[in-house]
């Protein structure tokens, strides 16, 4: 069983950074974790899930919705099998829980419905 697990959230003032972290446990992914999709999602209270970015399995290519491009920068760490997300100059409409998603399915991964594994979340509040 695929584990994710999220850490790195927390309480910041507007402008500033946070980076979360996506630990990875389970079958798999001590030797195949960079044929994984690795995706991030975030839910607002109130409002739907929405996809924040993603990272493929073949070259590394990198996503991001309009709302984050430029302030936010998905990586890997390959080495601790961990999915990050750096995210700089935060704003208060950034506030939500945050999730981490793999999968082995082929493709951009910028829709929820295609992932197969999920983490718990981390809580990321943002305040002016």
């Amino acid at each position: 069983q695929v584990q994710l697990g999220e850490s790195g959230g927390g309480l910041v003032q507007a402008g500033g950074s946070l980076r979360l972290s996506c630990a990875t446990t389970g079958p798999g992914f001590g030797v195949s974790f960079s044929w994984y999709v690795m995706g991030w999602f975030r839910q607002a209270p109130g409002k739907e899930r929405e996809f924040v970015s993603s990272m493929v399995r073949t070259d590394d290519s990198t996503y991001y919705a309009n709302s984050v491009k430029g302030r936010f920068t998905i990586f890997r760490d390959k080495a601790k099998n961990s999915a990050l997300l750096e995210m700089n100059n935060l704003k208060p409409e950034d506030t939500a829980v945050y999730y981490c998603a793999a999968t082995l399915r082929s493709g951009a991964g910028t829709f929820g419905s295609h992932y197969d594994y999920w983490g718990q979340g981390t809580q990321v509040t943002i305040f002016s």
